[in-house]
């Protein structure tokens, strides 16, 4: 295929396209901008930023991914425009960056549909220095018209599947093209940079993964860590729950429970499981599903103190068998009061959810079968001794229960994940550099 029957096919099926897109964000929730102005490359005020660096993250995991590169351009005194395709992505980055949003230095906006004339409206209001597209988004329009800009394109933290091979190859000489327009790219590993120079990129570098430079906030962390000290039982969470996992979990938690009563043990007295779902739109649902199942839970909702170690809670929760994480942006605190965290996304094949995160604050790790979205970094993990590899969530439920009854290993694997995760940090600064090496060049406008 090449780009003008590609333009053509994209503007024939735009109303079709847009209505997926709209189904979506209502199914999703929050606001999606699909018909905005932005979304076209219209607007309607002036440009607050002279010539920023435009940072493309997609979705949520992009965005939480970009947080300390983008932190790294702001404290070097770059200004920064940051997009996104989803709103749960623009959500978190208004959260994660308030403070530099309030006084003007960082923009969020819509990335454009990629309609040519959509694009250049981008291009011509917000006049980028460098673009810089985050893990995996490329559109072959927005390369073109960065190129003939003369707007330098980075491609950075970038993962390349071997099924995004196949596909790339699959589409011909249009993905060639934009893979080979891009000035630099920075892939999280060596294989991802084979596959990237054999679907056309150009001299790739190996910087690996933001993930691992991640910066969690300590007062978060503090907050958890403090709740587990007050808490008379451990807690095990199981994180980034995603379609049709929940269920088998709250199975898999409902039969340990009753196991144990056979025994003549109370299970709910010695550990709390924590369920915090990936979206915040199936929060209602797995709470529903929880009630079904005869669990007693509670809801982080309804904690009436910030800080999470107020009697309140602590009574709540010592009700319950179960603690739904139905909230946002806490997940360094949920980690914080956890001993053992289950890293959800892999146990059907969905690709898998970051596992760094919860190694960053030393807590031990157990991911599924289905981790290609993270593979390399999954299997780095188990082989340092930071993450165990579970071929099911009653089996993942099983594993993490061995491990609180076993303080030597969960001692040993909390100190080989803090120190994982310290080895391989420095992605980030790597990728500033490259950065700055393209601000360079990029021709005064």
């Amino acid at each position: 295929m090449n780009r003008y029957f590609y333009t053509l096919c994209l503007t024939l099926l735009s109303p079709a396209l847009i209505g997926w897109v709209a189904l979506r964000a209502r199914k999703a929730g929050g606001k999606w901008g699909v018909m905005s102005g932005a979304r076209f490359g219209r607007y309607t005020t002036p440009a607050p930023l002279r010539r920023p660096i435009w940072v493309h993250a997609v979705s949520l995991g992009e965005t939480r991914a970009s947080q300390p590169f983008v932190q790294a351009l702001l404290d070097q005194g770059d200004t920064v425009v940051l997009t996104h395709m989803t709103a749960t992505g623009r959500a978190e980055a208004a959260r994660l960056f308030a403070e530099p949003i309030a006084r003007g230095r960082l923009l969020q906006e819509w990335l454009p549909y990629d309609f040519p004339w959509a694009v250049k409206g981008f291009f011509t209001h917000y006049r980028p220095l460098v673009g810089v597209m985050i893990e995996r988004e490329i559109w072959p329009n927005v390369l073109a018209v960065a190129r003939k800009r003369k707007v330098p394109m980075m491609l950075a933290s970038a993962r390349f599947s071997d099924q995004s091979l196949r596909q790339t190859l699959h589409a011909g000489r249009m993905m060639r093209e934009a893979y080979e327009s891009l000035d630099m790219i920075y892939a999280q590993t060596l294989e991802d940079a084979q596959r990237l120079e054999h679907a056309g990129a150009m001299a790739v570098r190996v910087s690996g993964n933001f993930k691992f430079d991640v910066h969690l906030p300590e007062d978060e962390i503090a907050r958890g860590r403090a709740f587990a000290a007050a808490l008379p039982r451990k807690m095990l969470t199981i994180a980034s729950t995603r379609e049709g996992e929940d269920e088998l979990f709250i199975q898999a938690i409902a039969q340990q429970i009753k196991r144990a009563r056979a025994q003549g043990q109370e299970l709910a007295d010695s550990v709390l499981f924590c369920i915090v779902p990936r979206h915040p739109q199936r929060f209602n649902y797995v709470a529903s599903l929880l009630q079904k199942a005869g669990l007693p839970f509670t809801r982080r909702s309804q904690f009436a103190d910030g800080g999470g170690t107020a009697m309140s809670s602590l009574r709540l929760c010592a009700q319950s068998a179960v603690l739904l994480g139905d909230s946002l942006g806490e997940m360094p605190r949920y980690y914080g009061a956890s001993q053992v965290a289950i890293v959800a996304g892999s146990f059907l094949p969905l690709g898998g959810q970051n596992l760094i995160e919860a190694c960053a604050v030393g807590v031990p790790t157990i991911v599924g079968p289905h981790t290609q979205h993270f593979e390399h970094a999954a299997l780095d993990a188990i082989d340092a001794g930071a993450a165990l590899r579970a071929a099911s969530p009653e089996a993942a439920v099983q594993a993490a229960l061995q491990l609180l009854s076993d303080s030597q290993r969960l001692n040993q694997m909390s100190q080989a994940a803090t120190y994982w995760v310290r080895q391989h940090s420095g992605a980030v600064t790597r990728v500033v550099d490259g950065l700055n090496e393209l601000k360079r060049v990029s021709p005064p406008r």
